[in-house]
């Protein structure tokens, strides 16, 4: 409840009027301060008056007075500046080394911002918030949306930071776990993100002309070639097809050649997935991209628009999958595996955009940055659950760069009860204050 108080002394969401000190002395708060996130004072560069007299410097605030020497202030020098103690229960006189008494102020959290708050931690209805969502301007929507896309790409950054360093400072290898681990669209992500760290670029560019060569190297490291992977009534028929028993010997060769060792087949999911996102088609689809040299980090960067991008990314798997989701499979009729545009746009969303930030901000080139941000604006709006709970509760989502936005809001604050640190939050507890 310590961060409440913070909150309700940074933004003033107290009455005013009628501040007195333990001691009796008016007190008027000209300014809160800057907040400090680091160690040290609570907030720096206040500006209050007690007892008619006009001072500057550091407040600090405690649920309570005596939490001064739980947290061994009373030892730090640092705290010799504050002028203002600001506390819920004053069980304790705070003094300086010099033994001055620091001016107090017990400050309660109005009854309603704590009964807002708590019901913000507590309703199931999501987002909690959504009554506050009629009475907010357009230009308070955009301004928190922006900044929302910028910490979530910013999050991306780091993730596609770490594949760049494992890999030897390769920007090309870097995009290629990205896209594999966004070929999981979710629920295979992990699995393709193992997978991807066992693939030895280097060694096997020279092997990606033949795509057979490269869909027995995918498939192999995948364990997708191991019989206990496939259903039983499958692993009977696929040892008869040309197809696999191709790969298996393909494979072989490439395993010792590379001293190479698959990810256990256990990591992948099969249950429940349409035959068209099945993991064994969209492996086959990378390693299509792989043999066709076409996603490379310096195409990404050159594209000019996002339809180039989808020309980039747009693959068909070779002829076998045309008739099958999974090896051994029952033949179906022909229906070649070849991306959809909602699939794609998937694959800008999560990993073009965040690609092109990522260079950006490495390189220090914004106008990356920029084209990111712009490729999420030119994408329409995702459709899922959390998007849809958002609309019913009457806020506009316009394109990608919103719901990306929207999904990094409910996954980084909502989820975490981070109310405090959101600007809808914010109104919404300033509203209890206003009524």
């Amino acid at each position: 409840m310590e961060n409440l108080l913070h909150y309700t002394w940074k933004h003033k969401l107290f009455p005013l009027a009628g501040l007195k000190t333990i001691d009796g002395q008016e007190v008027e708060v000209l300014d809160v301060g800057l907040q400090n996130t680091d160690a040290g004072p609570d907030f720096f560069n206040a500006k209050v008056s007690i007892g008619g007299t006009t001072w500057v410097g550091n407040v600090e605030l405690h649920l309570k007075a005596s939490d001064w020497f739980l947290h061994h202030h009373d030892e730090d020098e640092r705290y010799d500046s504050i002028i203002l103690h600001v506390v819920e229960d004053s069980d304790a006189i705070i003094h300086r080394k010099e033994g001055a008494a620091i001016p107090q102020l017990v400050l309660h959290i109005p009854d309603a911002i704590r009964a807002r708050y708590q019901e913000l931690l507590t309703i199931d209805k999501y987002p909690p918030c959504y009554q506050a969502i009629g009475d907010l301007s357009n230009l308070m929507i955009h301004s928190f949306l922006s900044s929302l896309l910028v910490e979530r790409l910013k999050e991306r950054c780091e993730q596609i930071r770490q594949r760049y360093e494992e890999h030897e400072l390769n920007w090309d290898d870097a995009l290629f776990c990205t896209l594999a681990h966004n070929f999981g669209f979710g629920v295979n992500g992990a699995a393709f993100d193992a997978w991807a760290r066992t693939i030895p670029f280097r060694a096997v560019d020279h092997h990606r002309d033949n795509l057979r060569q490269v869909e027995a190297l995918f498939f192999g490291q995948a364990g997708m070639l191991d019989l206990q992977i496939l259903p039983p009534y499958y692993r009977e028929s696929v040892q008869q097809e040309p197809y696999y028993q191709e790969l298996c010997s393909e494979y072989s060769f490439l395993k010792h050649k590379f001293g190479l060792k698959p990810i256990s087949p256990s990591l992948w999911k099969l249950a429940r997935m349409r035959p068209d996102n099945s993991p064994f088609v969209r492996m086959a689809q990378l390693a299509m991209l792989y043999h066709n040299e076409i996603v490379t980090s310096r195409n990404m960067l050159d594209a000019p628009d996002k339809d180039a991008l989808c020309s980039m990314l747009r693959c068909t798997a070779s002829s076998y999958w045309d008739t099958h989701y999974i090896f051994g499979s029952t033949p179906t009729g022909s229906h070649p595996k070849q991306m959809s545009d909602s699939t794609l746009e998937l694959l800008l969303i999560n990993t073009a955009a965040p690609f092109l930030f990522a260079y950006g901000h490495r390189k220090n080139l914004p106008e990356y940055c920029d084209k990111a941000v712009s490729l999420l604006e030119q994408l329409p709006a995702e459709n899922n659950f959390i998007i849809r709970n958002w609309r019913d509760c009457g806020l506009s989502v316009n394109n990608a760069a919103d719901t990306q936005s929207l999904i990094h809001l409910k996954r980084n604050y909502c989820e975490r009860k981070d109310c405090l640190r959101c600007r809808i939050g914010y109104q919404y507890l300033k509203r209890a204050k206003d009524e």
